[in-house]
Parts: C-alpha cells; structure tokens; sequence
C-alpha cells in the first residue's frame, strides 16, 4: 500500500468518524423536533418522521401566555433571553477591549499586577460572587429589570486575556506612524486598533452570546417578576415531557446553534488567527 492510498484511507475514516458524531449529537434534536411537528394528542416520543402540525404548533405555542400569572408569553421570554444574551456579550467585548487597550497601550503602572488580578478572577466560579452582586443590584433598584440582568455580569478577565494577548501581536510601527500623523489615543483606538479587532470581537461575542443565552442561576436570583423570565428560566412552566415544553427546549437551543454553525469558521479564526 503506497502512502497516497493510506492517505485516501486516513481521510476516509476521518469523515466517517466525523459524520458518525455529527449524527450522534444532531440525530436527538432532530427527533425532539420531528416529535413537536405533530398534532397535539400524539404520544410525545423522540420520533424521525415529522408531521404536518408545524407551523400551528409554534404558532399558538410563541403567542401563549405562560406562568401563574399568565404576564408572560413564550416570545417575551425569547425576547428577553436575547437581550440578556446580546448585552451580556456586547458589554464584555467593549469593557473586555478597553481594559486591554489601557493596559497595553498606556504604560499604566502596576499593570502586571492588575492583569494577574484579573487573571485570579478566572478561577473563581461566576455563581462565588451572586450573593454580594445581589446585594448591590438591590441597593441600586435593579431587581427585575434588563439592566440588572445583564450590568452585572458585564466584567470578564476572559475577555480581557483575548483582546490583550491579540493586542500584543500589533506591531508599534502602527502606533509610531499614527503618533507622526497627530492621532491622539482614542483617534487610534478608533481608527486603527477598533478596525483589526473586529474578527476577534466578532468571535468572541458569538461565544459570549452563548453563554449569556444559557445563564439560569443569575436570572433566577435577579428576576422574580415572570415579565422578566428567559427562556431558561421559564422552562420551569412546562412539563419537560409534554409538547409546549419539548418545543421551549427546542426555542432554547436554535438560536445559538444557528449563530454558531453559520459563523463558526469565522469563531475559529477570530480566536486562534485575530487579523494577522
């Protein structure tokens, strides 16, 4: 067997172990799906032929009232897992890219020790620091409001690592010729350092995105008013092995999925490769 036939062979088995996990891992959701396109009635089963009752199903489903108190619908809570999940990762990325930027490029003192303070952070778990960060959003008036759900999450030494670590790769010829043409500091944050960030801010947000989607501990602490409820927390309404709760899971997971398959080549270059 000469080395290109092991090669071809190499390959093969490479897609096929590959396309055996892809079915391993996307087979049940489908079946989960397939089981909620089915009139009401119908035993719930995880099953691969779909049904004709689709659209009516998530019809009445998105626009049902849910909860006690019935101040909720299925697309509020959507809504409101989107504004948790968007502005949990857009002030990350912001708060996350400036800290980096200040402490590379302003020569602030002790900035090592405050890096590796931030660093420490990483090694304490996110649910550590809710009784406190409570307490505070209490004080402030925040409980049960959008700003409250999201503000306080919004530090990320994670995201301060990315963004510094990518900063360093920027040669200070950039800086040089941009202090020779006049730019002050925030001219070339904007200009210059905003612009070659984007694919690592653009990935990094996706991941955060994600996360903050899925948060459960925080908005059961912070939210007590279901008006304020996510998709996550809302779960809670719906018998996990009826219909309305096989297609609240099914809400739960589509959109980050959809988000991480269609920019996924992009997650992985922002990451790994920044722009250089």
């Amino acid at each position: 067997m000469n080395a290109s036939h092991k090669r071809r062979v190499t390959q093969a088995l490479d897609h096929v172990l590959l396309i055996a996990g892809a079915l391993l891992m996307c087979v049940p959701v489908y079946a989960l799906f397939a089981a909620t396109t089915h009139v009401p009635g119908t035993p719930i089963m995880p099953r691969l032929d779909p049904g004709g009752a689709l659209l009516e199903n998530y019809g009445s489903f998105l626009t049902s009232s849910a909860g006690f108190s019935g101040d909720i619908t299925v697309v509020a809570m959507v809504w409101n897992s989107f504004i948790l999940g968007a502005g949990f990762a857009a002030l990350k990325v912001a708060v996350s890219l400036l800290a980096a930027y200040a402490l590379i490029y302003f020569r602030v003192r002790g900035a090592s020790v405050i890096f590796a303070i931030l660093m420490l952070t990483l090694m304490l778990p996110l649910e550590s620091r809710f009784l406190p960060t409570y307490e505070v959003v209490a004080n402030l008036g925040l409980v049960n409001t959008r700003t409250g759900l999201v503000l306080p999450l919004v530090a990320s030494g994670l995201g301060t690592l990315f963004f510094r670590q990518f900063l360093m790769t920027v040669p200070d010829t950039l800086l040089e010729s941009a202090k020779l043409d006049g730019a002050g500091a925030w001219k070339f944050f904007k200009d210059i350092l905003l612009p070659l960030s984007l694919p690592t801010a653009a990935a990094l947000f996706l991941v955060l995105f994600v996360n903050g989607w899925n948060q459960y501990l925080w908005p059961v602490i912070v939210t007590s008013e279901e008006s304020a409820y996510t998709v996550v927390r809302g779960m809670q309404f719906f018998g996990r092995a009826s219909l309305p709760g096989l297609m609240l899971a099914i809400l739960a997971i589509l959109p980050p999925s959809i988000l991480v398959i269609l920019f996924q080549r992009q997650v992985i270059k922002g990451l790994f490769d920044g722009s250089h």
